[in-house]
C-alpha cells in the first residue's frame, strides 16, 4: 500500500498543489470536448441531418482542446519558474481560436449549423482560450483585458458577418461573462501555485540561513578562542627570542608559557568543535519555536523541568534542538511540530521532537548531523533515537540518564 500511495505522500505541499492544478487543467480538455465538441453531433443526430459538417466541427473542437491543454501545461511550467513564458504558443492559440470562431459564425450565417450549436461552440472556444491565456500573464489588469478583448472581437465578428446587433451583443456578453469566470478561476490557480512555490523556496532559504548562522556562530567562537591566544603566543615568542639573544635564562620560562597557552588553545578549540561551550537551552527552544512558526508551522514547545540542568547537559540538548530544527525545515513538508523537554527531579532528562510530513523514503544519503549528536550525547552516557513512527511522522528522542546528571556540577 505504501508503494501505491508513496507517489502522493512523498511529494511536498508545492508538488501536491501543482499536481492537483495540472490535473484540473487536463480535465478541462476532456470537459471542452464532452460539453462543447459533442454538441454538433448531438444536434445532427436529433435532426437527422448530414454528419459531415458536425464531424468536422467535433474534430476542430478536439484539436482546440488539445492546443489549450498544451498551452496550459507550458504556462504552469512558466509559473513555477521551470521554463520561459510560452508567448509564441499563446499567440498561436489566440489566432487558432479566432479562426475557429469565425468558421462557426460563418456556418451559422449560412445556415449550415443549427441555431443552438453556434452560440455554444463560440462560448466554449472563447472561454477555454481565455483561461489558458490568463495563465501566461502576471498582471491582474491584463488578465481582465483578455476576456474583454475576446468579447469585443466576437461581437465585431458577428456584426461583420451580417448578424443583427442584438445577436452580436448576445455573443459578446456571453463570451465576456464566461471568460471572466474562467479567467478568474485560472488566474487564481496560477497565483496559488506561484505563492506555494515561493513559500517552499522561502523555507529552503530559511533552512540555509539557519545553517549559515550556526557557521557564523562557530566562526565567532573560534575567533574568540584563537585570536586572543595566538596574539599572546606571538608576543611571548618574540620576547623569548629577544631574551635568548641576550642569553637570559628567562627565555626558557617564556617558551614554557607559550607551550602552556598552545595546549590550552588546543583544548578550547576541541571544546568549540564538539559544541561543549555553555548554551542556554531555554534560548534554543524559544529560537526553534520562532523559526518554525515563521516557516508557517504549528510549533508547540513544552518545557517541564523540576531541577536546574548542568551546563554540559544544556549544551548537548541545545545542539539536539538546533539539528532537529534544521532537519524539520530542510526535509519533508511539516505542518506541525512538537518539542517536549522533561527533566524530573529524579530520573533521566528526555527531549522529544516530533513532526509530521516526513517522506517515507529518504531524499538522499544520510548526513553526519545525527552521528555528531550521538557523539555529544555519548559523553554524557546519553542516547539518541530517530526515525519514522507511522502516518508520516518523524520522531527524534534524546535521553540523558539520571545518575550521569547527578555527577555533573551545576554552574550558574
Amino acid at each position: 500500500m505504501s508503494k501505491l500511495t508513496g507517489w502522493w505522500k512523498n511529494r511536498s505541499t508545492a508538488g501536491k498543489v501543482e499536481l492537483y492544478t495540472r490535473g484540473s487543467f487536463y480535465l478541462f480538455v476532456i470537459l471542452e470536448v464532452v460539453s462543447f465538441g459533442l454538441t454538433p453531433l448531438v444536434a445532427a443526430a436529433a435532426e437527422r441531418t448530414s454528419h459531415v459538417v458536425p464531424l468536422a466541427l467535433f474534430l476542430m473542437m478536439c484539436a482546440h482542446a488539445a492546443l489549450c491543454g498544451v498551452l496550459s501545461s507550458r504556462a504552469l511550467h512558466w509559473v513555477v519558474g521551470r521554463r520561459e513564458r510560452p508567448t509564441r504558443l499563446a499567440v498561436t492559440t489566440a489566432l487558432v481560436t479566432a479562426g475557429c470562431i469565425l468558421a462557426v459564425l460563418a456556418l451559422r450565417t449560412t445556415g449550415e449549423s443549427q441555431a443552438t450549436v453556434a452560440p455554444t461552440m463560440v462560448a466554449g472556444l472563447a472561454w477555454f482560450t481565455s483561461g489558458a491565456l490568463v495563465l501566461c500573464l502576471k498582471s491582474v489588469r491584463r488578465m481582465w483585458y483578455v476576456s474583454a478583448a475576446a468579447a469585443v472581437a466576437t461581437g465585431l465578428a458577428a456584426l461583420g458577418l451580417g448578424m443583427p446587433a442584438a445577436k452580436a451583443l448576445g455573443y459578446a456578453v456571453g463570451v465576456l461573462l464566461g471568460g471572466l469566470f474562467f479567467g478568474a478561476t485560472c488566474g487564481f490557480s496560477g497565483w496559488l501555485l506561484r505563492t506555494v512555490y515561493e513559500l517552499d523556496r522561502s523555507r529552503e532559504v530559511q533552512a540555509r540561513l539557519a545553517v549559515a548562522e550556526e557557521r557564523l556562530r562557530f566562526g565567532r567562537d573560534l575567533h574568540d578562542v584563537m585570536g586572543r591566544n595566538l596574539a599572546v603566543i606571538a608576543l611571548k615568542s618574540e620576547l623569548a627570542v629577544q631574551l635568548a639573544r641576550r642569553e637570559r635564562p628567562e627565555a626558557v620560562d617564556q617558551m614554557i608559557e607559550v607551550q602552556r597557552i598552545a595546549r590550552e588553545s588546543q583544548r578550547e578549540v576541541r571544546d568549540v568543535v564538539r559544541g561543549y561551550r555553555e548554551a542556554d537551552l531555554a534560548v534554543e527552544l524559544e529560537g526553534a519555536r520562532g523559526v518554525l512558526s515563521a516557516a508557517g508551522m504549528d510549533c508547540r514547545v513544552d518545557f517541564r523541568s523540576d531541577r536546574e540542568l548542568p551546563s554540559e547537559v544544556q549544551s548537548a540538548l541545545g545542539w539536539v534542538v538546533r539539528e532537529a530544527t534544521t532537519n524539520v525545515l530542510r526535509h519533508g513538508d511539516a505542518q506541525r511540530c512538537r518539542i517536549r523537554l522533561t527533566a524530573p527531579e529524579s530520573g533521566p532528562v528526555t527531549l522529544l521532537v516530533e513532526n509530521d510530513g516526513a517522506p517515507e523514503a529518504p531524499a538522499g544519503p544520510p548526513g553526519s548531523g545525527l552521528a555528531g549528536l550521538r557523539e555529544r550525547l555519548a559523553v554524557l552516557e546519553g542516547t539518541l533515537e530517530a526515525g519514522l513512527v507511522g502516518d508520516g511522522r518523524f520522531r527524534l528522542r534524546a535521553e540523558i540518564p539520571g545518575p550521569r546528571l547527578d555527577g555533573l556540577e551545576v554552574r550558574a
